[in-house]
């Protein structure tokens, strides 16, 4: 091949290149143009102007009176713990329901005996069965948030550990999804109960209402869950245990709550 014909070959590869990296720099420009909105500056600002820690009730004041969206807010709850995730007896898992609700229901399936179906249903859950159930999740049907089991379905249930574990749809003892009284499970979790697990960082979210709550609704499911986690701590924890607490709504700066 003559040299003409290589480079010839070469200069559409060359311009190609040359035109991709020239059109980084735009991209990079274009996302650097965006501006937070004038609602997000201000909530911002407000934050910035109330430093520090707060009580319980002056935190929610403070969350209330950001600037609202168009749709009710889910305000969630983030706390720091001081515990080693990586130890098994100081990983905390469980569920609880709040005194005031969250604002939402959720999806439940139930594993039971065919003759407990209509049982479970009458009790909130969308969908209960044993082998039936399990084959239709097996064929990739995930319309549900939680799944609760009665100890003798759990040989059915165990054949789904590869589906469920890793969407955290594992029913499991600790988190009381795993009970004799499948009906009075179904019924809570159906009203809202709720699942908490720490992840690795030592960090335990959870959800306690909607923008929409009374301050003293709001003010009351905070101070439950933080009761809750106080009254859960390992024996095996050293040191200072509720570090920090954060509360937010879904589109609000965060809010520190004191915890000491």
């Amino acid at each position: 091949m003559s040299e003409e014909t290589t480079q010839a070959a070469e200069a559409p590869a060359q311009d190609k290149g040359k035109a991709k990296e020239s059109s980084y720099p735009a991209r990079l420009h274009r996302r650097r143009r965006t501006t937070r909105s004038r609602r997000k500056t201000d909530n911002r600002t407000m934050n910035l102007n109330s430093p520090g820690a707060k009580s319980v009730e002056e935190a929610v004041k403070l969350l209330k009176s950001f600037k609202k969206t168009s749709f009710d807010q889910t305000v969630e709850c983030c706390v720091h713990l001081g515990i080693d995730p990586r130890q098994a007896d100081q990983q905390l898992r469980g569920a609880l329901t709040m005194p005031k609700g969250i604002g939402k229901s959720a999806r439940v399936v139930c594993f039971c005996p065919n003759e407990k179906i209509d049982e479970m249903k009458a009790a909130g859950a969308v969908e209960a069965g044993g082998e039936d159930l399990a084959k239709k999740i097996t064929e990739g049907w995930f319309d549900f948030d939680v799944a609760v089991a009665s100890p003798d379905m759990m040989k059915v249930v165990g054949t789904l550990g590869r589906v469920l574990g890793p969407k955290g749809l594992m029913p499991s003892p600790k988190a009381g999804t795993v009970t004799p009284d499948a009906a009075k499970a179904v019924g809570e979790f159906a009203a809202g109960k709720a699942e908490y697990r720490n992840d690795d960082g030592g960090n335990i979210h959870a959800i306690i209402g909607k923008m929409s709550f009374s301050e003293d609704d709001l003010c009351e499911n905070l101070q439950y869950f933080l009761d809750t986690i106080d009254r859960i701590r390992p024996s095996s924890t050293k040191g200072t245990y509720l570090k920090k607490c954060v509360i937010s709504g879904t589109m609000t700066p965060g809010v520190e709550v004191a915890v000491v």
